[in-house]
């Protein structure tokens, strides 16, 4: 008799996403563990500065407003809970859920994950370690009901919860690969079930349900739904998660590695999508570990300039400007950038679409360089510069930005621990099986289309996109939905039509990355993020939008793909 699968949802995606999806993935159908997803780069900036604040803080404290009704109904439905909402203080979560559990009356057992936080390198506000499930699967084992962690992989959420629940060990790696890419597509909660999706048209996704993965013994899945929620699951859905944040064929992690180029996803019914053939590999021998700092000091002012002689009129208010600060007391920033975003148009019927955007971003180690000197530089121009001067909003005193950095270390020098409701300390060992991390080596490329007529269109006609950050990288995957779309895209997109169609990444670092069997190029543009999303080097600090710009770029399609494509609601 096959076992019964194990159901795995999720409930958050990120710190801040929709507060009622707890309640909501509890009471709207069956589940056996629920995950939140809380942390991100920029978030364990912001809890590291919480805790300045107050040292018994660190943590999520959403989560813990959420449970107030979520401990009832884990309890009564016999779901477990896991989640990173530990942030930089687990300890501290733990004893607050276990407080907040006497205080309803819920019998809960609480557990918590610990020993990502490392010594603080001078200079640097936190630095975590990226720890894999086996922590929280030996806090399940230990009877937990519900298990707080601090910096685990995201994918960690589903590799613990599967590990207890079928057994498996350190080295059952295809299983713990499963997982992993099952993690992967449950983490941003909504982006699996039509949210952030280019082909969204004809669907409805104005309130997505969050996702779920009904995980089976050897590691496959199957990603679905609640019955009866917003938005849909389906192979494309899926495929734009699994390009999400990745790179190239090995997705490390501190479990396993999995092999993204063995992926096979096929519909399963509606709103049902399986994974499986997933394979993988011993895990690196060393784990990664984030660390943030406040970088420096940052302003911006927005200018807008209306109607005729734009450029004229942005060249004009630079060269005041500039004239302003270097008189000021502290001089011109380190830093000073200008962005002139021509959203005008000409013989607009509106005054706003009559309108351009000039973007004033400056940066400097000293708050006062880009305080008054700079707000003030900018405000004092309003009665003797351009024609209509207006700004979008004043000026303010400067805020502090952060940087993100990762480093690695060997995993034993890592001390990772299960805490169990007792109270009793578990250490969990590293893996003892290692390999150090590989490019794969390039596929084959499929055959290509043969030539014919051309029509000059945008990509997005027939292709899907999904972007994102890894520190100061971005990476943009791309697909397609059938073989001769594929044959055309493998050989059409390479790195130089890339930086052709995107000049941005010109100067930058470009890396191809070929997933035949999701029919998939992902590119990781190194740099273009400058230090990271906490940073904000670019208006598009986390790269959520390349992807869309790229597919808007328009190339030489055939004409064959454009008549046999299946997705109108692609249409530009």
């Amino acid at each position: 008799m096959t076992a019964a699968p194990l159901r795995i949802g999720n409930a958050s995606g990120f710190y801040g996403d929709r507060f009622d999806a707890v309640r909501e993935m509890l009471t709207d159908g069956p589940l056996d563990v629920l995950t939140g997803d809380y942390l991100a780069e920029l978030t364990m900036l912001i809890l590291g500065r919480s805790r300045l604040a107050d040292p018994a803080r660190g943590y999520a404290t959403t989560f813990l407003q959420q449970l107030e009704e979520g401990l009832g109904l884990a309890h009564e439905r016999g779901v477990k809970i896991v989640a990173n909402a530990g942030g930089l203080n687990p300890a501290a979560l733990a004893g607050a859920v276990a407080e907040l559990a006497r205080k309803v009356g819920v019998p809960v057992r609480v557990a918590h994950v610990e020993g990502d936080s490392l010594p603080v390198p001078d200079g640097f506000l936190t630095a975590n370690a990226y720890l894999g499930g086996h922590g929280i699967a030996a806090c399940l084992r230990a009877g937990a009901d519900v298990v707080v962690t601090g910096r685990v992989t995201d994918a960690a959420l589903v590799t613990g919860p599967a590990a207890a629940h079928f057994g498996w060990g350190p080295d059952d790696h295809d299983a713990l690969a499963g997982a992993v890419v099952a993690g992967h597509v449950l983490e941003c909660g909504t982006q699996a079930t039509g949210g952030n999706y280019s082909f969204f048209r004809g669907h409805d996704i104005r309130r997505p349900g969050f996702p779920l993965a009904e995980i089976h013994a050897d590691g496959s899945s199957v990603v679905t739904k609640h019955d009866g929620t917003g938005g849909f699951v389906d192979v494309g859905t899926v495929t734009a998660q699994l390009l999400y944040e990745t790179g190239g064929a090995r997705y490390a992690g501190p479990d396993v590695t999995a092999r993204l180029d063995t992926v096979r996803l096929t519909q399963d019914g509606p709103d049902r999508v399986r994974i499986s053939g997933v394979r993988g590999e011993a895990p690196p021998p060393t784990l990664k570990v984030g660390l943030t700092r406040l970088g420096g000091w940052r302003n911006e002012v927005v200018f807008v300039l209306t109607g005729l002689d734009i450029e004229a009129k942005a060249q004009l208010v630079q060269d005041q400007f500039a004239q302003a600060v270097t008189r000021s007391r502290t001089g011109p920033p380190d830093e000073v950038r200008w962005e002139l975003a021509r959203t005008d148009r000409a013989d607009a019927d509106t005054e706003e679409t009559a309108a351009a955007l000039l973007r004033l971003v400056v940066r400097d180690q000293d708050p006062e360089a880009v305080g008054r000197s700079v707000s003030g530089a900018a405000i004092e121009l309003a009665l003797g510069s351009y024609p209509g001067f207006h700004v979008t909003a004043p000026p303010g005193k400067g805020a502090p930005y952060g940087v993100f950095e990762a480093r690695y270390v060997p995993a034993e020098d890592v001390e990772h621990f299960a805490v169990g409701p007792d109270g009793r300390r578990e250490r969990v060992t590293p893996p003892v099986r290692t390999k150090a991390l590989e490019e794969v080596d390039e596929p084959a490329l499929p055959e290509p289309l043969p030539a014919g007529l051309t029509q000059l269109t945008p990509l997005g006609r027939i292709a899907g996109a999904r972007s994102g950050d890894k520190g100061g990288d971005a990476n943009i995957g791309i697909w397609v939905r059938t073989d001769d779309a594929w044959r055309w895209l493998a050989h059409e997109l390479t790195v130089e039509r890339f930086q052709e169609l995107l000049p941005e990444t010109a100067e930058l670092t470009v890396v191809r990355h070929v997933l035949p069997n999701l029919r998939a190029l992902n590119f990781v543009v190194h740099g273009l993020l400058g230090e990271g999303v906490a940073a904000q080097a670019r208006f598009d600090p986390q790269a959520k939008a390349v992807g869309e710009w790229l597919r808007s770029r328009h190339l030489p399609i055939p004409v064959t793909l454009l008549e046999t494509t299946d997705a109108p609601e692609a249409h530009a």
